[in-house]
């Protein structure tokens, strides 16, 4: 293990040739913080909304009906129904990309909430399908077989809402974790679209057959006005919103530059620059319009602070798609979707900050480091001093910025390393880490480790960010 208190020269100095080696843009002064009033607002949001659709329901119940087995079955039936179709529409939301929601909550978070609001759907929509087939069956005499033959004969608009079913369920097959290791990312992506599919083949059968919906009136017309914001909202955020950025920005390729035997920073050069709405930390799904990459969009953060010459994204090559980048030309046009993220200094909660990289996770950090408070702590995880990536901007920022590196080398295993991922060997290096904002960036077993010992430090947890990608 090697740690140095001071960054070192760069032994990749002499071979870069991008605009950063030529002329390194002024630091920008330190973002203010953003509070967490939007935050909280759309979760006051989100379970007013969740207890106002079940409402219809509690108005139409007389007291005491709900007497027997079969008629609270089918009334848990009917509930499960109301929850479901309000949570697909929130997930239709929350995948909409909206600006003022990647501003309030950010991707990284929208992203936890879309997968823990995705689980707790699939379970209502099997709660509801088992539930009305049981409760009807009980009311006609069948079996809950039977009684399925029957809604998929007679009730209008009940073969496509269980087709939908099935399509749900077989989005939740492939979002399982294990299951999206092994699928390509390609294969996975084209099934979860399968979630518009069943926004769409689930929508009739609520107002046709919805004992709440299908009369005439203000819960129905305000249901069908749900609706009709949901899909609005979503064409705003996935077609107007991008369509106006990149028209606007029109963002080619302007140089390519080799960080290291897999690594490589995309310049970017376009119109406007200077009104990008951009932090550091934050990323956009990226979109290469030239052979082999225009099919194919990918989240890579920002690796530089905005300015108004360039942008700047450096990418570890990994697969097919990252190889191929290391061959474009410039010219070459983007296609950008966002900015996204709140792993940002404006959202932090203290004045200071501790940021730990390891590997190319570096660079949404690095990015950072630039719009931090002067004062800021960086430890940096690599196997060699050779793997450190954007030394030389480490070594300018330290100089300009106040900034403190530490340099961690070796293996997990190590001594050294195995001392900074224990609660006395963090405080060893950053006494007042606890009174710190901390940013972490890299493997997610890594990350998951330093969010253990960070906690065990006394670190709180609205203290820690974790710098993600949404997809």
């Amino acid at each position: 293990m090697t740690t140095r208190p001071r960054p070192y020269a760069s032994p990749r100095s002499d071979r870069r040739s991008g605009p950063w080696s030529r002329q390194p843009p002024a630091p920008p002064p330190a973002v203010p913080r953003r509070g967490a009033f939007g935050r909280r607002l759309l979760v006051v949001l989100f379970l007013g909304g969740l207890v106002a659709s079940v409402l219809p329901w509690w108005r139409d119940t007389p007291t005491g009906s709900l007497t027997g087995a079969t008629a609270m079955t089918t009334a848990a039936g009917q509930i499960t129904g109301l929850v479901a179709g309000y949570l697909l529409l929130v997930q239709v939301l929350m995948m909409s990309r909206l600006p003022v929601l990647e501003r309030w909550a950010g991707g990284e978070r929208i992203a936890r909430w879309h997968r823990d609001v995705a689980a707790t759907l699939l379970v209502a929509v099997l709660a509801h399908v088992a539930l009305i087939l049981v409760g009807y069956a009980g009311l006609e005499g069948r079996s809950p077989f039977g009684q399925a033959g029957v809604m998929l004969r007679e009730y209008q608009d009940m073969v496509s809402a269980f087709v939908a079913a099935g399509l749900l369920v077989l989005v939740g097959l492939v979002s399982v974790r294990a299951v999206r290791r092994v699928l390509p990312y390609e294969l996975w992506h084209a099934i979860h679209l399968a979630a518009y599919a069943v926004l769409l083949l689930g929508y009739a059968h609520q107002f046709s057959n919805g004992s709440q919906l299908f009369r005439p009136g203000p819960v129905r017309t305000g249901w069908i006005a749900l609706y009709v914001l949901v899909v609005a909202a979503w064409l705003w955020g996935r077609v107007v919103v991008p369509l106006w950025f990149n028209l606007r920005h029109r963002l080619r390729v302007s140089d390519v530059v080799v960080e290291g035997p897999d690594v490589v920073s995309l310049y970017l050069t376009g119109e406007r620059l200077d009104r990008l709405d951009l932090l550091g930390g934050q990323f956009f799904r990226w979109r290469f319009l030239t052979r082999g990459c225009w099919w194919q969009s990918h989240p890579f953060s920002v690796s530089a602070a905005a300015n108004d010459r360039w942008l700047r994204l450096t990418v570890k090559v990994v697969g097919r798609h990252t190889q191929d980048l290391r061959n474009l030309d410039p010219g070459v046009r983007v296609w950008a979707i966002g900015p996204s993220g709140t792993c940002t200094a404006a959202h932090r909660t203290r004045e200071r900050a501790l940021l730990i990289a390891a590997g190319s996770g570096i660079t949404p950090l690095r990015a950072m480091l630039e719009e931090l408070p002067p004062g800021a702590a960086l430890i940096y995880r690599a196997r060699t001093p050779a793997d450190v990536l954007l030394q030389e901007e480490l070594d300018w920022l330290s100089r300009n910025r106040g900034l403190r590196v530490w340099y961690v080398f070796g293996s997990r295993d190590d001594p050294g390393p195995r001392q900074v991922t224990t609660p006395d060997g963090l405080r060893q290096l950053v006494p007042d880490v606890a009174r710190r904002d901390v940013y972490l960036c890299g493997p997610p077993g890594l990350v998951e480790q330093y969010r253990q010992v960070l906690r065990q430090a006394g670190v709180r947890r609205r203290q820690i960010h974790l710098a993600t990608f949404a997809l």
